[in-house]
């Protein structure tokens, strides 16, 4: 039965509904993209998939556009993949759950997949349209944008003959946005120094770090959120520095663009440390209480038996672990001058997980100066260099490019007066903080006139995203608009 059957338009609730059936989260669109590669095809319409399951789809232009210049189209196929603490939901297999909640579609407690499936399904239903003006539309629909853009980095724009492009992957209708930052993710290995658990240490305590808000690294960076594998690191130090507590499995965190909501680690303990050890965590957790009442209230840390494992970090390599992941830059690191209450330049630390070797920390640096990107990066390096013991920091992916701002552009124009239009105000022209694959297009394809097109969202790459399913209502006609007059 469909949960959104009675929500309007239609014509794109049923495409966010059916994508919401099936799994995508990044690394895993392999069955989405050859979904929409079937759909194309039903339709009459050229489309095709590369390696990475990027899809390509052609339409010609109708309705007296025929002839006009190629409109791109793009959006993103992943999500990103979080859950509240205690669901049980597979997203390798289990379709998403939505519900609706007034004004509001939210998922049953996993993220929602409205980062980007509201904007693909916006595209599929201008490819679905048999009556709306428009000129030839190419439609890409890139993979793993969640995990460093890879998708975008390698898509052949050589197929692509357009010169306009429209994306879909913002965020608020109140805004056309005309500029974006650039981004560059990298890893921190840590070795373990693997030890065997000494004999001392009889008690085994699972450290949990639970009940953060997380979110999107980028929007809410600025909300000064409490970092899961910030705050266990803290803990960590604070434990190692009175007692000799081993540390074993640290992890926490979905990926490297989604503040980490929780964390955790083994901790080997002696028996006549446990008590204590308790009283500091339980300590701590009053104070974050305190530090976070407003942006991070519901924080918890929670002290279990566990297994006791065979071997753990050295006491060396779990002080060294510790202190380098308390002093990696985290959080809002510049504001802009030249665009006023904007983030310049900022650093999430997304993941910890446990490795053959030790662990590796993931993070990534969001900067509208490119300079400003690498300068931060250096930091990181100089911080593993002074920490020793084999530490390696590498990038991960590419290095994204930032989307300057144009104030010329002719499809913003165009994007203006149909927003006066239909809408019956002024947009806000915005340049943000955030990283897209914009930048990535417009150093691709030289002379690449660009404007991103969004509905209202809120806490994305969380279990408490939503859609303001009225926003939807009110978009989908300023998007007809939009490429209606696209002459």
């Amino acid at each position: 039965m469909s949960s959104l059957k009675s929500l309007q338009p239609q014509e794109v609730f049923s495409f966010f509904e059916t994508l919401s059936g099936i799994p995508r989260g990044s690394g895993n669109e392999k069955e989405v993209a050859d979904w929409v590669v079937n759909f194309a095809r039903d339709r009459g319409l050229e489309a095709s998939q590369d390696g990475m399951h990027c899809v390509l789809v052609k339409k010609p232009g109708q309705h007296g556009l025929e002839d006009a210049p190629p409109l791109i189209l793009h959006g993103h196929l992943d999500m990103v993949c979080e859950k509240d603490d205690g669901v049980t939901h597979d997203f390798v297999s289990d379709p998403i759950e939505l519900l609706v909640q007034g004004d509001f579609v939210t998922a049953n407690g996993t993220s929602l997949g409205a980062d980007n499936g509201i904007g693909v399904s916006y595209i599929l239903a201008l490819l679905d349209s048999q009556d709306l003006p428009h000129p030839p539309l190419e439609a890409v629909l890139t993979a793993m944008e969640e995990k460093g853009k890879v998708g975008a980095a390698q898509f052949d724009t050589s197929r692509l003959s357009g010169k306009r492009m429209i994306d879909f992957n913002w965020i608020t209708d109140k805004e056309i946005l005309a500029g974006c930052s650039g981004d560059v993710t990298f890893t921190v290995d840590l070795p373990a120094e693997w030890e065997s658990v000494p004999g001392t240490h009889t008690e085994a305590r699972l450290l949990k770090v639970r009940g953060l808000a997380g979110g999107h690294c980028e929007f809410d960076i600025h909300l000064e959120r409490a970092n899961a594998v910030l705050v266990l690191a803290r803990i960590l130090n604070g434990l190692l520095s009175q007692h000799d507590v081993r540390i074993s499995d640290p992890h926490g965190g979905a990926q490297n663009n989604a503040i980490p909501a929780d964390a955790q680690a083994v901790l080997l303990l002696r028996p006549e440390d446990v008590g204590d050890v308790e009283k500091a965590v339980a300590e701590l957790e009053r104070t974050l209480a305190d530090e976070y009442r407003l942006a991070d209230p519901d924080v918890r840390l929670r002290l279990e038996p566990a297994e006791r494992p065979e071997r753990a970090f050295s006491a060396e390599a779990g002080a060294r672990f510790a202190r380098l992941t308390a002093l990696i830059p985290n959080g809002v690191l510049s504001w802009s001058l030249a665009v006023p209450g904007i983030v310049e330049s900022s650093n999430n630390l997304g993941t910890v997980r446990t490795t053959s070797d030790g662990a590796r920390l993931m993070s990534t640096i969001t900067a509208a100066v490119t300079s400003r990107k690498h300068e931060i990066f250096d930091r990181v390096r100089s911080l593993a260099a002074l920490a020793g013991g084999g530490v390696v920091v590498e990038q991960y992916g590419l290095d994204a490019p930032e989307f300057p701002y144009h104030p010329g552009s002719r499809i913003l124009g165009t994007a203006q007066a149909a927003f006066r239009d239909v809408m019956g105000s002024e947009p806000d022209v915005h340049v943000s903080q955030c990283s897209l694959e914009l930048g990535m297009f417009s150093r691709k394809i030289p002379g690449l006139d660009i404007i991103s097109i969004g509905t209202e969202l809120h806490d994305l790459h969380s279990p408490k995203e939503t859609v303001n399913h009225t926003s939807v209502a009110k978009v989908w006609p300023l998007v007809q608009a939009v490429v209606s007059r696209l002459s």
